[in-house]
């Protein structure tokens, strides 16, 4: 355990993220998303919720300039309270988020450097980060 460090940042999670370079991206997925089918690197956290795994990860992690995360659209096109969680978990708001369609969210999640796969059993639970410059003045 190290101090100041979120509990739910592991040890391998803060190694892959650590890795990450300048717009790579990482899917906080929730439990229905095919991580380990789509992802190369995936790392399990059960029992968390997408929302607390996007906040620890937020704070270790900037965003990059517009779209800094992408969301998968609801099949209404409704804005869900998963959805609303997340995008504050993650410091944004609905005009600076990106919503993709669910097929097209699985296309854009393919080349995610990393998936974390969460406990989450809500639809539509599932965020892409993209990695900013670590220590830039606006970070």
């Amino acid at each position: 355990m190290l101090e100041g460090i979120d509990p739910l940042l592991t040890g391998e999670l803060l190694l892959h993220l650590d890795r990450m370079g300048h717009s790579d991206s990482v899917v906080v997925a929730d439990a229905h998303f095919p991580a380990w089918a789509l992802g190369e690197r995936v790392v399990d956290l059960p029992g968390t919720t997408t929302p607390e795994v996007v906040a620890a990860i937020r704070s270790v992690l900037p965003l990059d300039d517009a779209p800094g995360m992408d969301l998968m659209e609801s099949a209404d096109a409704a804005l869900l309270d998963v959805q609303r969680e997340l995008m504050a978990a993650a410091g944004t708001a609905p005009e600076t988020t990106r919503f993709v369609e669910r097929f097209a969210y699985y296309d854009v999640a393919k080349g995610a450097y990393l998936m974390v796969r969460t406990g989450e059993t809500r639809k539509y639970g599932n965020a892409l980060l993209r990695k900013g410059v670590v220590g830039h003045p606006s970070a």
